[in-house]
């Protein structure tokens, strides 16, 4: 792991003091009026902005602007030549979601910024009822053309000292477990959150990652996160903890600069929500809203999936990505194969894909997934090679075309694997063919993976070129009718609006982390990870035990059968995979039931009860559209609970998890049909369940209920629930 600790203090303490008011130059209030902004010129024509809420200071004074490579900067000296508002209020569609519809509606603000020497920079504030965003915006008519940007000084003064849940700030990976500290522990904690990781860079001890999710002592919720990162470098927060005072902190490229910019151009959004209930957090769609409307013209293509994988066995220790252990080192075109011996473990052979295909498709899955299926295994990882994988040639005894008709004759697709070995450089040399083979072989979704330190040389994840990499990909997949579920790539900022057929990003610690995982991780990822888009967090793990998965690995989770059932609902993703052995699940074949009839695309969202790292509530009606689209042949295991005996009924979800302590859920059913009668089967942790000591105690009840009644479910340490309601 690279540990990268910059001296930032004269940048944090670079204009320390009091910090004068504002002269205010233009203010705005939300639609409903219990957010206002003020944003104006101080000392030095210094720009800055304050936000309230319901009169009450949210962020305090905070300065605007950037400092470039030429040793000129875009922080002081301005004038406001104009201010201008504008509002819109629409509804829009996505094409999956968490709800059918969205709405879109802010007040506007549009700040023009000029200096004596005819430097042009406009800031574009907008507030929504939850939230404020601003943007920087370069307009043509310019003195800036070309520019360089060596800070980026936008700063997010804090009224206190906040609980706050946290990662650590890093260049290149999200996979940590959170922190809950006090703003002014995040220093004394930094050390104890570092890891090991094929490619990590933390750069402060006051570093973070948005999306940070805070609490005031007043019982505020802020979160401070960023939309739309395009062509730009994604953002950390540096954290003066003197002043409890943030600022940007930009991933810099393989020279040092952390943006190269062209006018006209933008930066991403930076964005600032405040609620006063943690539910509201979740139900926010403030980055959604903040990015471009869906550039993809015919849509059909792009479908939910809920897949199985031949992936676990691997991260387990059960079986091999390679195929020999005959090779010290792949050339690839050079390495015969079908000369070497292979060393019989590898998982993605004919037999064992074919006995996955088999468990799919007979318990309603859309998909499966198979990694290791590809020559380069066995030299591909810590080397930091330009040229692993081309993503065509298949190992000797994966047959490729015979694999491909026995699923699609069942009625499963396969899901492309594309593992870079983070050679974003060698991805494109190689992407047409190997989406042409995708083409060919009717596969219409690929997760691809960027594991390790990035090439070109020198390069971070979350730099610029690296930004730019992430999205070509995602437009050269959709030009081929290809959905993307991207791995060590960048948190999602809300682009999946855009590009709907970004339908999965990792981007976060997931369960390939195993006893690694702290319990209430899943309990933070939506107030956090989530807000930007949804993640293949890849849950469903029964065994918890990782020497029963796999005879010699030692470990066990720490969750129980009930928190893997909730998190069908809580967390959302239109990419959901049963993530276990088919092994493991026909031993609970009774709790897979939940998972096999689970919907994974929705008409509608609520969230019932939240506290960020405790517990969280959800409650989900599917989309019936998603369910008519049915599979290759056939239909899926949502479709047959909610078409039940070949007609629709009235079905909704209900998804918990908690955190370390358990936690007692009062289940309201007000959003039933007050017409209908419903069945309930509920999934819940038994009374003696616990993640340490029982893990796999679980009972399942049925019973009848109308809207008005409640479900009281108890959730064990670590646990959860899942509940389906269909209408008699």
């Amino acid at each position: 792991m690279k540990n990268i600790l910059i001296a930032a203090a004269a940048l944090m303490l670079a204009g320390c003091g009091t910090v004068p008011a504002i002269t205010a130059e233009g203010e705005l209030e939300s639609p409903n009026g219990e957010l206002q902004l003020t944003f104006g010129l101080i000392e030095n024509g210094t720009p800055a902005y304050t936000l309230e809420y319901r009169g009450d200071k949210m962020v305090e004074v905070s300065r605007l602007g950037f400092d470039l490579t030429d040793g000129s900067s875009l922080k002081d000296g301005f004038s406001v030549t104009g201010v201008d508002f504008d509002a819109k209020d629409e509804t829009w569609e996505p094409v999956w979601g968490e709800e059918r519809q969205i709405r879109n509606n802010y007040k506007e603000m549009l700040a023009t910024l000029e200096k004596e020497s005819g430097e042009v920079m406009c800031i574009r504030f907008r507030l929504y009822d939850d939230g404020l965003a601003f943007r920087y915006e370069f307009p043509q008519k310019n003195k800036l053309r070309y520019f360089n940007i060596k800070e980026e000084l936008t700063e997010f003064a804090m009224t206190g000292d906040h609980t706050a849940w946290w990662i650590s700030g890093d260049y290149d990976t999200q996979e940590y477990n959170y922190t809950r500290s006090r703003l002014s522990g995040i220093r004394s904690h930094s050390e104890a959150t570092r890891i090991e990781n094929a490619s990590a860079t933390e750069f402060s001890a006051t570093g973070v990652q948005t999306a940070l999710q805070m609490k005031t002592d007043d019982g505020i919720y802020i979160n401070i996160h960023e939309a739309a990162v395009v062509n730009y470098p994604t953002t950390n927060l540096l954290l003066d903890d003197k002043r409890m005072v943030f600022r940007t902190w930009l991933t810099p490229d393989a020279q040092g600069v952390k943006g190269r910019m062209q006018a006209p151009c933008v930066t991403p959004w930076r964005t600032v929500m405040v609620v006063d209930d943690a539910r509201k957090v979740l139900a926010s769609r403030l980055i959604l809203n903040l990015n471009e409307p869906c550039a993809i013209e015919d849509v059909s293509w792009i479908h939910p999936v809920k897949y199985m994988g031949v992936w676990w066995e691997m991260i387990a220790g059960k079986s091999q990505w390679s195929y020999t252990w005959d090779v010290p080192s792949v050339q690839l075109g050079v390495t015969d194969y079908r000369a070497l011996n292979t060393h019989g473990q590898h998982g993605a052979n004919n037999d064992n894909v074919r006995r996955y295909i088999d468990f799919a498709a007979a318990n309603g899955f859309d998909a499966l997934l198979i990694e290791g299926w590809n020559e380069g295994w066995e030299d591909w990882f810590g080397c930091q090679q330009d040229y692993v994988f081309d993503f065509v040639p298949p190992y000797p005894d994966f047959d490729l075309p015979a694999l491909n008709k026995y699923a699609h004759d069942k009625g499963i697709r396969l899901i492309m694997h594309h593992e870079t070995s983070s050679s974003t450089l060698n991805y494109e040399r190689h992407m047409e063919a190997a989406y042409q083979l995708m083409n060919q072989y009717g596969y219409d979704a690929v997760k691809s993976g960027y594991v390790g330190d990035i090439i070109p040389y020198g390069e971070y994840h979350y730099s610029q070129p690296i930004i730019n990499h992430y999205l070509y990909a995602i437009k050269e997949a959709a030009k081929h009718h290809i959905m993307v579920n991207a791995h060590e790539a960048v948190r999602p900022t809300g682009l999946c609006r855009t590009w709907p057929n970004l339908i999965g990003n990792e981007s976060a610690m997931g369960t390939e982390y195993r006893s690694r995982i702290n319990p209430g991780h899943t309990c933070v990822l939506p107030f956090t990870r989530l807000q930007g888009g949804p993640m293949d967090y890849t849950p469903g793990i029964f065994e918890q035990d990782m020497a029963i998965t796999a005879p010699g690995q030692q470990g066990k989770m720490r969750h129980t059968i009930g928190n893997q059932l909730g998190l069908y609902v809580t967390f959302y993703s239109p990419l959901q995979m049963a993530a276990d052995l088919p092994d493991n699940y026909e031993r609970f074949p009774d709790a897979f039931q939940f998972i096999k009839d689970v919907a994974v695309d929705w008409e509608k969202s609520l969230y019932l009860e939240a506290e960020p790292g405790e517990y969280i509530v959800t409650a989900r009606k599917p989309r019936l559209e998603t369910l008519n689209s049915g599979r290759l042949s056939g239909k899926s295991g949502a479709w047959e609970f909610v078409y039940k005996d070949g007609k629709p009924h009235d079905v909704w979800y209900v998804g918990g998890v908690c955190g370390e302590q358990a936690h007692e859920a009062s289940v309201s059913l007000d959003f039933l049909d007050p017409g209908l009668r419903y069945e309930a089967i509920l999934y819940a942790d038994a009374p003696e369940a616990d993640y340490e000591t029982a893990p796999q105690a679980y009972v399942i009840t049925r019973s009848e209920v109308g809207a008005g009644d409640t479900v009281n479910v108890h959730m064990a340490r670590s646990g959860g629930f899942g509940l389906s309601l269909r209408s008699l």
